[in-house]
């Protein structure tokens, strides 16, 4: 078990190494001039100097991919000096001559508008992403259980037959072109009657009532988030519902006498969800990049939001970071994932 535990860490660590190296050289072949975002138009030459020197953008673009990775690693070597110890905020492992070896929390760099560490930037507007996910995905298992629950009972009947539909149309539309849909009919036509906004906050700061939570402002884009999901987890539900209902022990079960309901939700739909949990369990990581698009139709402040308003004003330490983290999010949930299915089948290690 702990070598498989290993490998899929080290399987992991080439994936982010790869985005790392494929993000680097996609942002560094974009046009504009960090060091003038940085320091504005009109700014000496000498300033711009340091500025370049400081993030090492005077340096070719190997040189400056191997400080990247050196600023990313919890371990590196720095030379001691109070600079890089404002910089990197970091613990000194021993000392090797004029250098030392530190232990340092990965230094994502800092935003060319703000000049604030990219680290707090995500952490920052890493909480709505989540409840927006949470919600999405809560709702999209809850409703598409059901739905395929239904779709399998009602086989071949109307119920089955639109249910059916409506899912692929779920797989089928884009997550952007449902957002405006929604956003506009359900929070701008029919607003006077689902009492909903176009866009909002989660937390909405009042200047009498100070910070207040608003819970009908996610209910719109978790909506339109879960679509996808609910519509593969009513398809998967269905399928294996069908499979489950055709085994001989829930023939014998009803032979039994046993009630309708017992069978269904005790013994049929119990076996059935298996296949459900595993997409359920892959789906998070997946929901906080899809909300990228929906957070920014929706004005929902979270990492989508900040990032796509990253991009377009070309603050590239702040889009490299948050495409690297998520990056680890996805990495780190299926490695979990494997551990989960590998824990539960022993057959999965052996074919390993």
């Amino acid at each position: 078990m702990l070598k498989f535990i290993l490998k899929r860490m080290a399987y992991g660590s080439l994936v982010i190494l790869g985005v790392l190296i494929v993000v680097f050289f996609l942002f560094q072949a974009l046009p504009g001039d960090p060091v003038a975002m940085m320091a504005g138009q009109r700014t000496d030459v000498s300033t711009r100097e340091a500025i370049a020197k400081d993030f090492g953008l005077d340096k070719s673009l190997p040189v400056q991919l191997v400080l990247y990775m050196k600023d990313l690693s919890p371990i590196a070597i720095y030379e001691d000096t109070p600079e890089n110890q404002a910089k990197y905020d970091y613990s000194v492992l021993t000392n090797l001559g004029d250098n030392v070896l530190v232990a340092k929390t990965p230094y994502l760099r800092r935003s060319f508008q703000t000049n604030k560490r990219v680290d707090e930037i995500i952490i920052e507007n890493l909480e709505g992403t989540l409840w927006l996910a949470f919600v999405a995905m809560l709702f999209a298992t809850g409703v598409g259980i059901l739905f395929g629950l239904i779709a399998a009972l009602k086989q071949n009947t109307f119920w089955d037959h639109a249910l059916v539909s409506l899912s692929v149309i779920g797989i089928s539309a884009p997550s952007f072109v449902a957002a405006i849909i929604i956003s506009i009919v359900f929070g701008y036509y029919l607003a006077d009657y689902t009492g909903l906004n176009m866009t909002g906050q989660l937390w909405v700061t009042d200047p009498i009532y100070g910070r207040e939570l608003h819970l009908e402002n996610i209910i719109l884009p978790a909506f339109t988030l879960g679509i996808r999901p609910l519509a593969i987890i009513t398809q998967l539900t269905r399928s294996s519902m069908l499979d489950v209902l055709s085994q001989d022990y829930i023939r014998t079960a009803h032979a039994k006498g046993l009630n309708f309901y017992v069978i269904v939700v005790k013994h049929a739909l119990k076996n059935a969800l298996n296949p459900v949990i595993t997409a359920v369990s892959g789906w998070l990581a997946s929901l906080m990049a899809g909300a990228f698009f929906v957070e920014v139709i929706f004005n929902w402040k979270g990492l989508g939001w900040v990032t796509i308003k990253s991009v377009e004003t070309k603050d590239f330490p702040v889009v490299m970071g948050a495409t690297l983290f998520v990056a680890l999010i996805f990495v780190v949930v299926n490695i979990i994932v494997d551990i989960l299915y590998a824990a539960t089948d022993p057959r999965i290690r052996l074919s390993d």
